[in-house]
């Protein structure tokens, strides 16, 4: 798969807060990535097997995938010349989809969702989506990121209705592990903005911190400061892009402290600084 958008430690090298789609040639990945989106994935012919939180996904044409890629994932089998679509949703807009409390949260905690079963439409819609995509008309593409949540939404309700049951009647069985990072998962997505520490997120989750950590990577394949540190990042960006506010001002509800750290931060992440990054953002 190519991986124009991921460093050499696999980590997503772009803004965690972009809505992107692209289409290329699937091939088997020589290791694992991982970034803060929700990943939906096409394939329009043949075969691929993912290894997604330690098991074997495969996944004929045709079908819709959706996981959440924070969690580790590499392609390991691919027939020849497999074209793939990726849509990349960016972890706060999957957070604000309409859906089953629920299915998301079994999504976060690392179910991997397939189509039940293919639909002509869904190829030729999504097709349509990459190619229209690629014009770079910023009208057709906010409308295609509408389109893509409104998918999601269908995705979910389709896989639910095909179990009988929820999304989270076929994620990995509840065990504590799950539990604890649900609780410090959703600690982080509300209050991110405060000053936090591991002691203090374990506190406020009831748990030792060496044990939300070993939770935090059994289930999320990251540290708990890692995940922390990451929502911290995507809504920062979220705020550059979308606001004149200043940079301290974004440090300081994001989190960061201050200014210093959030440009220490940024720069190592990103390889840019917040400035550079609002000014890319004009560019055309």
């Amino acid at each position: 798969m190519r991986d124009d958008h991921f460093n050499r430690s696999g980590e997503w090298a772009g803004s965690p807060r972009s809505f992107l789609i692209e289409r290329h040639t699937a091939d088997a990945m020589s290791a694992a990535h991982w970034h803060d989106h929700v990943e939906i994935n096409l394939l329009l012919d043949g075969a691929m097997t993912y290894l997604f939180n330690g098991r074997q996904e495969r996944v004929e044409a045709g079908r819709l995938v959706l996981f959440w890629a924070a969690i580790p994932h590499q392609t390991i089998l691919v027939t020849p010349e497999a074209p793939l679509i990726c849509v990349y949703l960016p972890l706060v807009d999957f957070l604000a989809l309409s859906i089953d409390k629920k299915a998301r949260q079994a999504i976060m905690q690392g179910a991997f969702v397939v189509e039940p079963r293919r639909r002509e439409t869904t190829s030729l819609t999504v097709s349509a989506w990459a190619e229209e995509w690629g014009r770079g008309d910023p009208i057709r593409r906010q409308l295609i990121a509408d389109e893509a949540k409104l998918r999601v939404r269908r995705l979910i309700l389709d896989h639910a209705d095909d179990r009988g049951s929820s999304i989270a009647a076929a994620a990995t069985p509840v065990s504590p592990a799950i539990r604890h990072s649900e609780v410090l998962t959703d600690l982080i997505n509300r209050h991110f903005s405060e000053s936090l520490s591991l002691v203090e997120l374990g506190r406020r989750a009831n748990v030792h911190p060496t044990t939300a950590n070993r939770a935090f990577r059994d289930v999320l394949g990251i540290s708990v400061m890692e995940y922390l540190t990451r929502y911290r990042l995507a809504r920062a960006m979220q705020r550059l892009a979308e606001t004149e506010d200043s940079i301290l001002e974004i440090a300081l509800d994001c989190g960061f402290g201050s200014s210093s750290r959030f440009y220490d931060v940024f720069k190592q992440r990103t390889g840019k600084t917040p400035r550079q990054f609002r000014l890319s953002l004009d560019k055309p």
